[in-house]
């Protein structure tokens, strides 16, 4: 489902249940060394599903263990994100030719529990999100901004290293499949304009994504995207 969201690029996998047998490599054992059970197998099958996508990039198999405020660490050379929930698992890799960075984030569309959207957004983001649920009732647009600002916050943490507040970010949607983000917080690894991205509603999920383009184009006869699923979506 991801895979619709970004550009050939970008190699991704995903699936939609937790195959017995994987094994974590290394340090990714550590950031989970006392997890339950349950949050063990969704970090097995995130760490296993990056590792499909960086094999689209000919990446051999290798650790991605957690860094800082639990970001993924890429090989060099690589960009990447993970997103995880109940029924669905997805990693998006790009080489840093392709990309300066992404964030992808997977949600239930269901409504966001009471009293978090107030929490999460601005202002202006809960008027046009309350004119977005009166004109169109079948999407959770409160669920869809939470979504949006985390995938912008994965995209924001690579490129300057610091923590980027729900407050700091003024999310736009467009109800055709696109967003913007007005950036609150400057740095200079990040462009001036913002971040735009793009989102989909798909079996039971919210999902979001956000590409920072290269500084430069990439050259050319670079890699295409590998696209992989395992089990039966929810």
């Amino acid at each position: 489902m991801i895979a619709t969201l970004l550009p050939p690029p970008v190699s991704v996998a995903e699936a939609f249940e937790d195959p017995p047998g994987l094994a974590l490599l290394g340090p990714e054992r550590e950031a989970v060394r006392t997890a339950a059970p349950k949050r063990l197998a969704e970090f097995t099958t995130a760490r296993w599903c990056a590792r499909r996508a960086l094999a689209g990039l000919g990446v051999p198999p290798v650790p991605v263990p957690r860094g800082p405020r639990g970001v993924p660490v890429w090989p060099p050379g690589v960009v990447g994100s993970v997103t995880h929930h109940d029924g669905y698992r997805a990693a998006a890799v790009a080489r840093r030719t392709d990309a300066r960075s992404l964030g992808i984030d997977a949600e239930p569309h269901l409504p966001l529990p009471e009293g978090v959207l107030e929490l999460v957004a601005l202002p202006a983001e809960l008027r046009r999100t309350a004119e977005l649920s009166a004109r169109h009732p079948l999407v959770r647009w409160d669920r869809l901004l939470f979504s949006t600002k985390e995938a912008v916050y994965k995209a924001w943490f690579p490129l300057t290293h610091r923590w980027l507040g729900h407050e700091e970010a003024d999310i736009a949607v467009d109800p055709a499949g696109g967003f913007t983000a007005r950036l609150l917080a400057s740095h200079p690894g990040v462009p001036p304009e913002g971040f735009t991205g793009r989102w989909t509603v798909d079996r039971g999920f919210v999902l979001t994504s956000v590409l920072v383009p290269p500084d430069a184009p990439p050259p050319d006869g670079g890699p295409g995207r590998a696209v992989a699923q395992v089990g039966k979506p929810v």
